[in-house]
């Protein structure tokens, strides 16, 4: 069986039923319901805060994983109703890099391309790579998922040259240090 209507043109008693037999449901997508209960124009906020509840209690391993797939949406279904500073927002992130760094360590995934970070998305709506699957670090992606625990190959090559640089002053002051204990010893001999 179909919905066979997009979420956001649901009404409350709509979404109630459906997320009540979401196993009936072959089009039914966790990530459409979270996202639709953003973009409903046809609910209150009050009606938004419980049908959020309502998914929580059916869903909310998938609403955790959201952070990875979709932070933008985890972060506005998540502060529904709140009004933010810009401390709080720039927390919320944190957070979520936190999280997102948590959840790729304990599903034990090595890539980071999928979800938003996967597809092309400058915000320009007429741009024709919009929607383009693309590889991590390629110069069209706009954003992509990064930890201050990575290893970052440029700094490798920039702890290699340091210690190489410190290698080299040492022997030059050790050489040197040995030419003034062989002129001492030259001074020496040259006074007895």
């Amino acid at each position: 069986m179909k919905i066979g209507v997009k979420f956001s043109q649901l009404t409350y008693s709509e979404y109630v039923r459906i997320i009540e037999n979401h196993q009936k449901y072959t089009d039914f997508n966790v990530l459409g319901l979270y996202r639709s209960i953003v973009e409903n124009d046809k609910l209150d906020l009050d009606a938004k805060i419980a049908i959020r509840g309502l998914a929580h209690n059916r869903f909310i391993k998938s609403f955790e994983f959201l952070q990875l797939k979709d932070p933008d949406t985890y972060i506005q279904v998540s502060t529904l109703g709140e009004t933010l500073t810009v401390a709080d927002k720039r927390q919320l992130w944190e957070n979520v890099r936190t999280n997102q760094e948590k959840i790729l360590k304990d599903k034990r995934i090595k890539h980071r391309n999928f979800g938003i970070y996967s597809k092309h998305d400058c915000g320009y709506a007429d741009c024709y790579y919009n929607g383009i699957m693309i590889h991590r670090g390629s110069r069209i992606a706009e954003s992509n998922m990064h930890f201050d625990s990575d290893n970052h190959s440029w700094s490798k090559q920039l702890k290699s040259d340091r210690q190489q640089i410190e290698k080299r002053k040492l022997r030059d002051s050790q050489t040197a240090l040995k030419s003034e204990i062989e002129i001492d010893r030259e001074l020496e001999e040259l006074t007895e």
